[in-house]
């Protein structure tokens, strides 16, 4: 199954770490995102790699290459103007001829993919989203479930709940991309909320932060010293 990694973000609220690089080359402890990411999908048996381009785009492709230095095969899509999360899909389509997975690539998680997958087939929704009980939702994709199916979709609510949310992680059938308009598309604020009864959700049991902001980013880096964990990479 291929792999798609979103990694057009910026990053703002990061500055001023992302002064001259985009966020999913932020290291943590010293290792860029994306190549952990990359690393992690790999061990996992998930070689065929497509990353997706946007801001500062060269700064990734020219450090990731090709991928065989992390035994991936890497084939890249670049966007001349900003798509979004699911206009960002639409245009690597060609490459998608069977149910894909799609992850964020400016964000650290720990997952089992093979379970993550295999319960999208067993469920046969279009979508199967991993989700993460959170204290703070304000800024995410806020989901409802009735059992392991989502029933209602908010995206980044603006007052401060706690609640379960999307990881940005995702196992889509190939079909899908027909529900994918031309030009710029998002999955939370535009694809999701249409695709109600056809979505089912993943419990993420590990370790899930977005690093959106510079508070986040020095906890996580300081979860994987404490614990050690970063000694995988």
């Amino acid at each position: 199954m291929k792999v798609l990694i979103l990694a057009g973000g910026k990053g703002e609220r990061l500055r001023p770490l992302t002064e001259g690089i985009p966020k999913p080359m932020v290291t943590m402890v010293g290792v860029p995102i994306i190549e952990i990411i990359i690393d992690r999908l790999v061990k996992q048996g998930f070689k065929d790699v497509i990353v997706t381009l946007g801001y500062l785009g060269d700064v990734i492709k020219n450090y990731l290459g090709n991928g065989q230095r992390l035994g991936a095969n890497i084939t890249y899509f670049t966007e001349n103007v900003p798509l979004g999360t699911a206009g960002a899909v639409k245009n690597a389509a060609k490459e998608l001829s069977d149910d894909f997975l799609v992850v964020s690539g400016d964000a650290y998680f720990e997952m089992d993919f093979s379970d993550f997958v295999k319960k999208h087939i067993e469920s046969n929704d279009l979508a199967t989203l991993a989700v993460k009980k959170v204290d703070d939702a304000t800024g995410y994709g806020l989901v409802e479930l009735s059992g392991d199916k989502i029933v209602r979709f908010i995206e980044k609510p603006t007052e401060k709940t706690s609640g379960i949310v999307n990881t940005g992680i995702y196992a889509l059938k190939k079909e899908i991309i027909e529900a994918i308009p031309d030009g710029f598309y998002d999955f939370g604020k535009d694809l999701f909320p249409r695709l109600i009864g056809e979505m089912g959700a993943y419990s993420l049991d590990g370790y899930w932060s977005d690093i959106g902001t510079l508070k986040s980013y020095y906890q996580t880096n300081l979860m994987l010293v404490e614990s050690g964990n970063y000694k995988v990479f």
